[in-house]
């Protein structure tokens, strides 16, 4: 197993497979493609043609090297064809039938010392290993869509693997310019058994109308910054591919997290899988399209509007750094802003805050230094709530405590005009029981803003059983007012970004705990395969762990799903004071300022 590697067979010249040996070519290697269609074969060559393209055009490479790499890919009809191989890998249809067939097939066909990959991102690599006459050689593979831009490679080994059969195929990962990452062998690997247990919450949070497709998607991508949200990259990686996925992970973890939301095995039966389709969760140009087109489901501008009442003035709660950035936020849009505290001491404080943060802006050429002057001039400081008298918009922000929050909002409730519209901030708390608190409930809205507020787009805009109509249309105008994007949910634990966000952070710690994975290989893995901007680790330590065991708790105790239940070792953690970055110690330790 000591072999360079140069010739390489790849059974399966579907898009994964294609891609695979795109980057095999483009790196030297012999490719031999293998696929029972000649028009798959055919497809593959037109695809790899195209793709060497355009990646001269844009100066990747050069004319010959495009021609080197192109004469390197040879396609046959037969597994026959790999004969010469010293590394097979196998990306065909993910079922145990076809793919045990192929390493049968190979097993008659390669040399001894031939080492056997399975692209699988879902069946179990020992259970295909052990249907082979050398299972030693039989390891994992699994690259990511689009193979030749997606960095990470998990690197499978079962019980049965030979190491030096991992290092080799670990290093040609890294001659390609890949970052290989070790893992053992259960359903979805790292990247995927994070990512799609996230991806099925998601697809049931819609089933269960909770919010619209467009509004998780955007959720998801303002307030975490991902590159595609939960419902469109599910369309991308096939309803029906998802589906085998989580029916492989539930199977092994039996968390009902992992059970598949209902309206995948609903889209997949009707055929609707998604782009591949032209139809899935959205509707797009024609199968295989990649644009979105307007469909039954789509919202018209119309629907969205509604009267709401005349908002000039805003009051903001609170001193803290999410009070002064939601009060930046609305000066910079116009509005008249009472910025109140506990003393005038507090708010004076926080006005100075703003003042640093607008300053900021204008030596970094964002903001005009006459435009700092207004937005700072359209901010009152006081210390108490009685300046709230005249405000149309009353936005509280203070401490994430239920009664706090409600012995303000009945201040509110006697301070605020009759007319004047009350919204709460919170990220994990129920607003019903903060509109409660008053005698107004028709007048509470929440709006959950993102931090730091003047940076993030997005705006959860949340709804109790009875906020009134005029009070929706009215903070969804305003959100649209101050440039940020308001998405519809339900007044539930979590909302749409938590509810989705931390579920798969609480696994992520739960794979540590197991021993499956590092930090550092699941950090990798998430942001080399799944496109997220930190890795979980990264993350949670960012926000905190203590806030992130308040939320989990949240969640855990309004839906009673066991798989919900906090990971005892971020329990352990917060009781021995790691907290995170604020700390100096949380899942790593940091340099103290």
């Amino acid at each position: 197993m000591d072999t360079p590697l140069s010739t390489i067979a790849v059974v399966g010249l579907g898009t994964m497979g294609t891609g695979i040996a795109e980057v095999l070519a483009l790196a030297g290697r012999e490719v031999i493609g293998i696929d029972i269609s000649e028009a798959a074969a055919r497809q593959a060559v037109t695809s790899l043609e195209a793709s060497t393209a355009r990646a001269v055009g844009r100066g990747r490479i050069t004319e010959q090297e495009r021609a080197d790499a192109l004469a390197r890919f040879r396609t046959y009809d037969t597994v026959q064809a790999a004969a010469d191989a010293e590394l097979v890998i196998e990306v065909v249809p993910e079922t145990y039938e076809i793919k045990q067939q192929v390493f049968r097939e190979l097993d008659a066909v390669v040399s001894a010392t031939a080492i056997l990959a399975t692209g699988t991102n879902a069946l179990s690599v020992t259970r295909l290993a052990a249907e082979s006459q050398h299972p030693e050689r039989v390891l994992g593979l699994h690259f990511f869509n689009p193979a030749p831009a997606m960095k990470l490679v998990e690197v499978v080994s079962s019980v049965l693997t030979a190491p030096p059969a991992v290092e080799a195929v670990t290093r040609l990962a890294r001659e390609l310019g890949k970052e290989p990452v070790a893992v053992g062998d259960r359903p979805g690997f790292v990247a995927d058994g994070l990512l799609f247990g996230y991806l099925n919450q998601a697809a049931a949070m819609y089933e269960a109308n909770y919010a619209s497709r467009e509004d998780i998607d955007a959720a998801m991508k303002l307030g975490c910054g991902l590159p595609m949200g939960p419902l469109a990259l599910l369309d991308l990686i096939g309803i029906d591919t998802a589906r085998t996925v989580l029916e492989a992970m539930y199977s092994a973890s039996h968390d009902r997290l992992h059970a598949p939301a209902p309206v995948l095995g609903q889209l997949s039966e009707a055929g609707l899988t998604g782009r591949k389709a032209g139809r899935g969760f959205y509707t797009y140009d024609a199968p295989g399209g990649q644009d979105v087109v307007p469909d039954a489901l789509t919202p018209s501008p119309e629907a969205a509007a509604g009267t709401g009442r005349e908002i000039a003035s805003v009051g903001v709660a609170g001193s803290g750094t999410m009070a002064s950035g939601i009060a930046e936020v609305f000066a910079k849009a116009g509005y008249t802003v009472v910025l109140a505290a506990r003393s005038q001491e507090k708010a004076d404080l926080a006005k100075s805050r703003i003042a640093k943060s607008l300053e900021r802006s204008v030596t970094k050429g964002r903001l005009t230094a006459e435009a700092r002057d207004e937005t700072l001039a359209r901010i009152t400081a006081a210390g108490s709530l009685d300046a709230f008298a005249e405000v149309d918009l009353a936005v509280e922000a203070v401490a994430e405590d239920l009664e706090v929050k409600q012995q303000l909002f009945a201040t509110l409730d006697k301070v605020c005009r009759p007319d004047a519209v009350l919204a709460t901030t919170t990220s994990s708390l129920p607003v019903i029981a903060i509109a409660r608190a008053t005698a107004r409930p028709e007048d509470v809205i929440g709006m959950h803003f993102f931090n730091p507020a003047p940076a993030m787009k997005l705006v959860e805009v949340v709804r109790t059983v009875l906020t009134a109509d005029d009070v929706h249309a009215t903070v969804r105008a305003v959100c649209t007012k101050i440039r940020k994007h308001p998405v519809d949910c339900g007044d539930r634990a979590g909302f749409i970004v938590n509810a989705l966000l931390f579920p798969y952070l609480n696994n992520a710690i739960k794979m540590v705990e197991e021993h499956y994975a590092s930090l550092d290989d699941i950090d990798a893995a998430m942001k080399l395969g799944g496109g997220y901007p930190m890795g979980p680790f990264e993350l949670l330590d960012v926000v905190g762990l203590d806030v992130s065991l308040a939320i989990e708790k949240v969640l855990h105790r309004e839906f009673r799903d066991p798989g919900l239940a906090p990971a005892p070792l971020l329990e352990h953690l917060v009781a021995a004071g790691c907290l995170g970055r604020k700390t100096g110690r949380g899942f790593r330790e940091y340099a103290r300022r």
